[in-house]
């Protein structure tokens, strides 16, 4: 050990073991601190002039948080397709991958920051990588109002990320059907701890507005269908066990009818998600609480 790293040591304040998790909204950001006491802090903040990066600055000058902060994009902010493998060595995938994909997304190359979490192997040992593509210029932008009075940016990531940290790990495969306020719904497919499967549901981001009635009236055969749909893909496209439940978190007050009509549309049990302890009464923040619960899955580099 050096000298000057001893003596940072000794002089340098403790680190900070608070946690932030930022869950990006079209008109808003949502927000979990949570202290050193494991107590916790959600708050909902609607945008300064349309502005993130403004709202992220008054955010941290409130609060002055310390510790690390992971950052959790809505589905506006990043594209995810899947494509084959590139037969390239590690180290160059993802700079590979940016011209794979650039007829695929809206994003052109030069601006593109790219990462990617392994899909499944098909038919034949043909390997899939699921491709998570974002603006470079956009997420410079969040970095400095993040990266200041003692908070460190730990991961940018997505939705589903921070939906499936909120999953116990377990062999048994899971369907999570899941949700932020106003904003459209993810279907995903968790089992041991893995995210195999992600699809992005369009056209149901005020969901919450519908009554019984017009839940009924097509809604749910959709969404019956589209459950259907990923179920069978990973069975028999993917040579996986059955899915032994589907979780609904879809915070509404249609909730429980939404899961209850669900149910009477397939033969796996439908549950209402229950939140980790001590979070039971902010199921609207669950993005931002799963950003807390983030330890190795995988992130935008």
């Amino acid at each position: 050990m050096t000298i000057i790293k001893r003596l940072n040591q000794l002089f340098s304040p403790p680190e900070s073991k608070e946690l932030l998790g930022i869950s990006l909204r079209q008109q808003s950001v949502n927000f979990c601190l949570v202290s050193e006491d494991e107590s916790f802090h959600c708050e909902t903040v609607a945008l300064v002039n349309g502005e993130i990066a403004a709202t992220l600055n008054i955010l941290n000058n409130k609060h002055a948080a310390q510790g690390q902060c992971n950052l959790i994009l809505n589905s506006k902010q990043s594209q995810i397709v899947q494509v084959d493998k590139p037969n390239v060595p590690q180290q160059e995938i993802n700079a590979a991958l940016k011209w794979q994909v650039k007829d695929l997304v809206t994003i052109s190359p030069e601006d593109m920051i790219v990462d990617y979490f392994d899909g499944p192997t098909l038919a034949g040992g043909i390997e899939k990588i699921n491709v998570v593509c974002a603006l470079k210029s956009e997420l410079t932008n969040y970095v400095a109002p993040l990266n200041k009075n003692g908070i460190s940016l730990k991961n940018i990531t997505t939705e589903e990320f921070a939906f499936a940290s909120l999953l116990p790990v377990k062999d048994d495969a899971c369907l999570l059907i899941c949700q932020q306020p106003n904003e459209e719904m993810n279907l995903l497919i968790v089992k041991q701890g893995r995210l195999y499967f992600q699809r992005r549901l369009r056209g149901l981001a005020q969901i919450a507005q519908k009554n019984e009635d017009e839940l009924t009236m097509g809604t749910i055969d959709s969404l019956s269908l589209e459950i259907q749909r990923s179920t069978d893909y990973f069975e028999r496209q993917l040579k996986q066990s059955s899915i032994r439940s589907i979780e609904v978190l879809v915070p509404m007050e249609n909730e429980a009818f939404l899961a209850r009509k669900l149910s009477e549309n397939t033969n796996v049990p439908v549950n209402i998600f229950a939140m980790p302890s001590g979070y039971v009464e902010h199921r609207e923040y669950a993005a931002s609480i799963g950003a807390t619960m983030l330890q190795n899955l995988e992130s935008l580099q």
